[in-house]
């Protein structure tokens, strides 16, 4: 008797862990999820298209070879190469971005919170950094063919230091890394000025003067 109230006890475990267990083997027996559009956004992505209407063009993607714009307040320009954009990806984990940059240009602090980010510098120079979680600050100049990871959720930027335009490519653990700008969090919004003064210590008259620029209110 002692025994079968201890399989009864353990019943709901033992379901939880084959219930765990069947989902994983279904997923694997999925080839791929291509991205639905049309279809509802949940929080592990998008939906995915029937395979009768799946076609190879989901799988391929020709937006990389094309330089971006950089005339605009930052010198630079970024083209993603994610599952909102390139449906073949979704579900897969992976996904990548190319960065042109003039000289001069910046990719200013930003963080990806889905995803760890490997860039490989393809022409230019460029320095790039993260800071950790105890604040401590990584950085180095980068050549052409050198390779800098910046882990998941981590501030983290680039900026060209050379005298000729630089291009690097960015490949990503998740097919939808995210992405907060900074910059943009601070200066692009209808946070109170008074706020932000509190929290980062910055002049009111500095902040309004970054919001003109950037776009931002109050």
């Amino acid at each position: 008797m002692h025994l079968l109230n201890e399989v009864k006890m353990s019943f709901p475990a033992l379901f939880l862990i084959f219930s765990f267990l069947f989902s994983f083997s279904n997923a694997a027996v999925q080839d791929f999820c291509v991205a639905d559009y049309s279809a509802p956004e949940g929080p592990a992505g998008y939906s995915c298209k029937k395979e009768a209407k799946v076609t190879v063009n989901d799988f391929v993607f020709s937006g990389l070879g094309v330089a971006g714009n950089t005339s605009n307040i930052i010198k630079a320009a970024v083209t993603p190469a994610t599952a909102s954009v390139f449906p073949g990806l979704n579900g897969l984990g992976v996904s990548l971005l190319r960065a042109d940059l003039a000289p001069g240009g910046v990719i200013p602090f930003h963080t990806h919170p889905g995803a760890s980010e490997l860039a490989l510098v393809v022409d230019g120079t460029i320095c790039a950094g993260f800071v950790s979680s105890a604040n401590n600050v990584y950085f180095k100049t980068l050549q052409k063919g050198d390779i800098m990871v910046f882990p998941q959720g981590l501030l983290h930027f680039q900026i060209n230091t050379g005298k000729t335009k630089a291009l690097f490519y960015a490949s990503f653990s998740s097919a939808i890394p995210g992405l907060q700008i900074l910059d943009y969090a601070l200066f692009k919004n209808n946070l109170p000025t008074e706020i932000i003064a509190e929290t980062t210590f910055l002049d009111p008259a500095v902040i309004k003067k970054l919001k003109g620029v950037l776009g931002g209110t109050n």
